[in-house]
């Protein structure tokens, strides 16, 4: 028989515990006053295909949700397996967090990783307040993706690789 604790006041066990399912790296990027802003996120997922929506969580603490979701059109990047310096770039509280970055942003704001796996052009559906985090839901205006780029996996607070099997 497996013996389960009792969730705790201790955050670094939940974040381990959270840190066991692997998932992908995404940069949520716009520009806002001719500049380009944007954010790190792992927390992604596809919601629905009718209407198209995926989701991210963030931090109800963070700076940089505040002023992203103004923006009417957000670039979400897939990041690719060789983005890691790029995630940390984009994880840190600089001021210009996009300094060695190649980027390029659509027309109406969405700001794209070059090289990413995959490109979505979304606008925000809406949002959830979820304990600490804030969920936001957000509606796929266009895309590109590439499916046989290997992506950028993060896994036990560390970048992994895929391996072909």
């Amino acid at each position: 028989m497996i013996a389960l604790e009792q969730v705790t006041d201790d955050p670094g066990r939940l974040r381990r515990a959270f840190g066991c399912f692997p998932s992908g790296v995404t940069a949520v990027c716009a520009m806002l006053e001719d500049q380009p802003i944007g954010m790190a996120a792992s927390s992604f997922t596809s919601v629905s295909v009718e209407p198209p929506l995926v989701s991210v969580c963030f931090q109800t603490a963070s700076a940089t949700w505040p002023r992203l979701r103004t923006a009417p059109r957000l670039g979400i990047s897939v990041l690719a397996e060789d983005h890691d310096e790029i995630c940390m770039s984009l994880s840190r509280r600089s001021a210009d967090r996009f300094a060695d970055i190649a980027w390029d942003h659509a027309p109406e704001g969405a700001v794209f990783v070059h090289g990413a796996t995959a490109w979505l052009d979304c606008s925000v559906h809406s949002e959830v307040p979820a304990g600490d985090h804030t969920v936001a839901l957000l509606e796929i205006n266009c895309l590109q993706a590439d499916p046989d780029a290997a992506p950028l996996v993060f896994h036990g607070s560390r970048f992994r690789r895929l391996a072909a099997i």
